[in-house]
Order: C-alpha cells, then sequence, then structure tokens
C-alpha cells in the first residue's frame, strides 16, 4: 500500500532523519508516485530550515494532520500521549498513526484507546547520538540499525505493510515486540546505559579538578558518551518506563556490590572469573550484532 501525505510532527533528531530519509528514498526509488510530506514543529528556527525538504511547513497540529494518511509522532514520549489523546478531536475520520518514542507501553495504551476509525501502531529505531535537534538529523541514521515496531489493538495488516514498508525506506531492519517487552529490553539496553553514563559524569565532575580532563582517554569518552542526551527527551523516558528502569538499576546496583564485595576481600581467583565472564559475554554480544 502506498502512502501519499505524510504528516511528522516533532523535527528534532529523530523526526528530520525521518523526513530526510524518507524524502531521498521517494526520490530514488519512486519518483514517479507522488509523495506529499508535512512538518509540523513549534520552532521557528527548525520550520525554516525544513523548508527545504518539506511541501508543507507548520506549527498548527491540525492543519499539519488534516490530510495526511499517516502521521508520524516524533516528540517526546510524553508529548506523543498528549498528541494522540488529541487526534480523535482533529482527525474524526482517522487515519494512520506511527510513532518514534523511546518507550512503548503508555504510547501503545493510548493508540488502543483511539476510535476504531484509527489505525496505530508503536515505533522505535533503536539508534541515535547525543546531540539534538534538527541539525544533527542526517538520512542516514537508520541504516542498517534495528527498528521496533509494537502492534496495538489499532493495527490493521494494511498499516503494518505501510510501518515495514518505510522501516525499510528509511534502510532500517524491522523487528515486532510486544510493547511490555520493548520496555524491558531498551531499559537494559539503552535506559540503564544513559544512567550509568549520567552517574560517571557526575562521579567526575564532582571532583573539581580541572585537569581530570586532560587525564581522561577514550575509555572515558566512550563510556560517558551518552550523558550528553537531550534532558528533556530523557526525563520522559525515565518517568514512562519507571518500573523497567528501576528494576535495572536495582540489578546493575546489585552487580556493582557483588564486584566491590570481591575486590574488597582481595578474592583473586573470583574476581578473576568475574572479569572472564564479563569478557566473554562482551564477545558475545559483539560476535551477535556482528551477525545481525
Amino acid at each position: 500500500m502506498h502512502v501519499e501525505r505524510i504528516c511528522v510532527v516533532g523535527l528534532g533528531l529523530m523526526g528530520g532523519s525521518l523526513a530526510l530519509a524518507l524524502r531521498l528514498a521517494r526520490r530514488m526509488a519512486i519518483p514517479q508516485r507522488p509523495f506529499h510530506l508535512t512538518i509540523v514543529d513549534t520552532n521557528p528556527k527548525t520550520r525554516a530550515a525544513a523548508g527545504r525538504i518539506v511541501d508543507f511547513v507548520s506549527d498548527d497540529l491540525a492543519l499539519g494532520v488534516e490530510k495526511a494518511d499517516l502521521v508520524v509522532l516524533a516528540t517526546p514520549v510524553r508529548t506523543i500521549v498528549n498528541v494522540l489523546n488529541q487526534l480523535p478531536q482533529l482527525r474524526p475520520d482517522g487515519c494512520m498513526v506511527l510513532d518514534l518514542g523511546s518507550s512503548k507501553t503508555d504510547i501503545c495504551q493510548a493508540m488502543d484507546n483511539l476510535p476504531d476509525t484509527f489505525q496505530a501502531i508503536g515505533g522505535h529505531p533503536m539508534c541515535g547520538k547525543e546531540v539534538a535537534g534538527f541539525g544533527g538529523a542526517t538520512p542516514d541514521l537508520f541504516r542498517q540499525q534495528t527498528f521496533i515496531l509494537c502492534p496495538t489493538q489499532r493495527t490493521t495488516p494494511a498499516l503494518e505493510a505501510v510501518a515495514q514498508q518505510i522501516v525499510m525506506d528509511v534502510g532500517a531492519n524491522p523487528l515486532v515486540l510486544p510493547p511490555a517487552l520493548h520496555d524491558n529490553m531498551v531499559a537494559v539496553v539503552s535506559h540503564l546505559p544513559y544512567m550509568v553514563a549520567a552517574a560517571l559524569m557526575r562521579n567526575a565532575a564532582q571532583l573539581g579538578d580541572e585537569r581530570l580532563w586532560p587525564v581522561s582517554s577514550s575509555g572515558f569518552r566512550d563510556t560517558s558518551r551518552v550523558s550528553g542526551t537531550d534532558p528533556q527527551m530523557m526525563l520522559d523516558i525515565l518517568l514512562t518506563n519507571k518500573t523497567a528502569v528501576l528494576q535495572q538499576i536495582a540489578q546493575y546496583q546489585t552487580q556493582l556490590a557483588d564486584v566491590a564485595a570481591l575486590i574488597a576481600a582481595h578474592d583473586e581467583e573470583k574476581l578473576m572469573q568475574w572479569l572472564i565472564e564479563t569478557q566473554q559475554a562482551y564477545w558475545a554480544y559483539r560476535q551477535a550484532k556482528k551477525d545481525s
């Protein structure tokens, strides 16, 4: 099924990269088919910059979604939920809806509550940068990355086909997961890493010695990188995926306490075994990513 009119709400890193990738893909693969791209964003500088890649730009949500076949919500999670709650009034005739939010349970519940005139599916591209905004957007952001799709009670075969096609158009690899499983998984591999990086950065900054930064090298740089992620986005993620994040923080604290006890006891044999098992787990992960 070909979708002719797409509206992207929120032209930050994710929404902007999706808009750039879709425009490029449609020009290269199916230039003969009509494709109308609308952007809704509240930032006037972003709207001005978007003029070169889209057909219509607005700060008015109602105007932006008015004629869209597919609405893509690419704002922070709680804003996505708020927009979903507004859509029945803005589009009583319904439309297709896809989101790019980083947690899925709250969003998919809001999608379930949409009238049956709507078709809706949750989405989450597993990629990103530590910079926010349209200025960081690139058309290759999703290339060879996993793009999770979470079906809801409002997901139809037609919409799932559209979503799968969009994922492939932007060069990503689709993976279908239930919302709750998605949230548990990303708490481990995305949200906890942010908390670890943030705690590490705060720990280092509290030392209060400017000589620390020249001393730091690639290990600190790589481990702390995601602490530069947009705070507003992370605030929404942590509050909307609270249960899973807290569970993973507790598990991580247990891991630290266990290895701290081995160090304190000077248990060389068990400490070496802990390090070896950790290295083995790392290389298993690297091999799995390489093969995927």
